[in-house]
């Protein structure tokens, strides 16, 4: 497995696998790996002859007062993990390499404005613009995204389908930790006691679905719900919950299927987010 941090020097290999008739899966991150992470890997190991994994912490999807400088990085481990999972390269580029005094950059209406975007006004015009480029400098025939960020895989969808990419969107389902925790880079941030505390997301989801289950037909009572749930935790504060068409992002006032129930939550400072989907 080879690290590479040069765009000139990623561009050829990329092209000879593609002479080669080999086909290319991406999967974008932004380090600090974990097994939410792997199980993309491994499914594009699993899909592809060629897997490549973007390792570039983006600065230009942090707002003001965010945490890009203490966003937690480990190439090493990084390596470590891709390496066992079998992706052939690690593209991991400084933030000059990728952005060399740029004044172009790809934004998005409307589904971008809700969420996670009411409170991250800049994140998906940074987001938009990453991907977009290593769209372009890897040139992939599938790339994979996490489920955890349900809104970003929409905006990316959305994206590929209005710019005419030549790629599949895989989208791969929420890896948890034992207690139903979200895999997060984040994670990391949670003292021993916000760490308990951050189980009111996944707990107020499951009560939220079960509610679903077993019949309830109003949104409003569904998020009411989960929202009671997560307040009980002192350490919570909640950013958003959210019932979403899982096409457009519109609230909906009845539940009806497809759907996203989204939420963002600050466990003391550390801003988690969380979701179910029902197709």
């Amino acid at each position: 497995m080879q690290i590479i941090k040069k765009i000139d020097e990623l561009r050829p290999i990329i092209k000879q696998w593609h002479r080669e008739g080999l086909s290319v899966g991406l999967v974008p991150t932004m380090g600090y790996l974990h097994e939410g992470h792997k199980s993309l890997i491994d499914r594009a190991v699993a899909e592809n002859d060629r897997v490549v994994v973007s390792d570039f912490v983006n600065p230009t999807q942090f707002g003001p007062n965010e945490d890009f400088e203490s966003y937690p990085r480990d190439l090493g481990a990084d390596a470590a993990l891709c390496e066992a999972a079998g992706a052939d390269i690690i593209f991991n580029p400084e933030a000059d390499e990728m952005y060399d005094n740029a004044l172009t950059f790809v934004d998005m209406n409307k589904i971008t404005k809700v969420l996670c975007g009411k409170t991250r006004p800049i994140h998906f015009s940074g987001v938009c613009t990453v991907v977009s480029k290593l769209f372009n400098i890897v040139t992939p025939d599938k790339a994979y995204f996490g489920q955890k960020d349900a809104q970003q895989l929409c905006v990316i969808r959305k994206m590929v389908k209005d710019l005419n990419f030549d790629i599949e969107i895989v989208g791969c389902p929420i890896i948890r930790e034992a207690d139903g925790l979200a895999k997060s880079s984040r994670n990391t941030y949670l003292s021993a006691d916000e760490r308990k505390a951050a189980l009111c997301l996944s707990r107020s989801l499951e009560t939220g679905k079960k509610m679903i289950e077993n019949g309830e037909l109003s949104a409003a009572k569904v998020v009411d719900t989960i929202k009671a749930e997560i307040e009980k935790e002192p350490l919570a504060k909640i950013d958003y919950v959210e019932m979403v068409d899982l096409n457009n992002l519109e609230t909906l006032e009845t539940v009806q299927k497809p759907l996203l129930c989204a939420m963002a939550v600050y466990i003391g400072k550390t801003r988690l987010i969380d979701n179910f989907i029902l197709e």
